[in-house]
């Protein structure tokens, strides 16, 4: 078609939008949207066949006001970040339970992994842990203190070092995502192998209970979040893989910006983990109930937060 038979064809809803975008004219919010969908449809259409001309150049100034006003910046209600937490993360995460559960399998694989190999394999444990931290604690199990690595730091440096740590373990496994999610299954592997030799490491010294009930104090909610954050990997790595009907490069928009949510919310229980791991678990003459007491409400609290509100959530029926 002609530049000037598709300018004489259309100018009319052309200018019924404008006048409406200046507000002489008032249309109902259907008619507003129709007009909208097809005045961008037309900047496309002009895009390609008269490039550079008059009518691109209205067609996008028109586009551009009609943006700017749909999608101006507003003063955001003062319940936003809580409502961020409350409804609208669990809502979006409820769709990315299959990448936790990939997840959370990887990590419990390679757990099993790390475990079979400290068990067959006589220097594996030296080689993963190394041989610093592993003549350390040995020493600390001659003394009689096997977690007295917990009380070398002070309370504060603790918290933030760890804390700080975890967080960059965190957006690694995150930020690796972009390599199609290669990456953050690397980490999840790593950190699994990890956890896998050090518990066999304490076992194998007698001292699997001494362990769990000091260590998991604050593990308990720090492997969870290190294992989300995979989550938050995946769903990047989702958003470049599979766009479904969206096109590659919004596809990979949508996943980097849920997989930034997923991180989001994390940073609570972060601090959470930090502030045991720096003030609590260094006590480890407190009672097993109360070590235990500790372990099951963390554990409460991430599966409820990250499994069963989410299901909750979406379950409501729509007002």
């Amino acid at each position: 078609m002609r530049e000037a038979a598709f300018v004489k064809q259309n100018k009319d809803k052309w200018a019924t939008f404008e006048n409406a975008l200046s507000n002489k004219t008032a249309l109902t919010p259907d008619k507003l949207s129709d007009l909208y969908i097809e005045i961008t449809d037309h900047l496309s259409y002009a895009k390609t066949f008269y490039a550079g001309s008059n009518t691109e150049f209205y067609l996008n100034t028109l586009a551009s006001q009609a943006h700017q006003k749909i999608y101006k910046t507003k003063r955001e209600p003062k319940n936003r970040i809580l409502e961020f937490w409350k409804t609208e993360f669990p809502t979006m995460f409820y769709h990315h339970q299959r990448e936790l559960l990939i997840a959370f399998l990887v990590f419990f694989f390679f757990s099993l992994v790390g475990a079979f190999s400290a068990a067959n394999e006589g220097t594996f444990v030296r080689s993963i842990l190394g041989d610093g931290y592993v003549n350390m604690t040995l020493e600390n199990i001659e003394k009689g203190d096997p977690m007295a690595v917990y009380k070398q730091m002070g309370e504060f440096n603790m918290f933030l070092g760890i804390t700080i740590n975890n967080i960059r373990v965190a957006l690694m496994a995150f930020a690796y995502g972009i390599l199609l999610g290669i990456g953050t299954l690397f980490v999840m592997m790593q950190n699994g192998i990890m956890l896998g030799s050090f518990q066999y490491f304490f076992y194998d010294k007698g001292l699997l209970w001494e362990s769990v009930r000091t260590i998991w104090i604050h593990g308990t909610i720090e492997i969870a979040v290190i294992i989300i954050a995979g989550c938050a990997g995946l769903v990047l790595a989702n958003g470049i893989l599979f766009p479904g009907t969206y096109t590659r490069l919004e596809s990979f928009k949508r996943g980097v910006q849920n997989g930034l949510k997923i991180m989001l919310s994390t940073v609570p229980f972060f601090i959470i983990a930090g502030f045991l791991e720096g003030f609590v678990t260094r006590h480890t003459e407190m009672p097993d109930a109360l070590a235990i007491l500790i372990i099951l409400v963390s554990l409460a609290l991430i599966l409820f937060y990250y499994v069963i509100y989410p299901k909750r959530l979406n379950k409501r029926p729509t007002p």
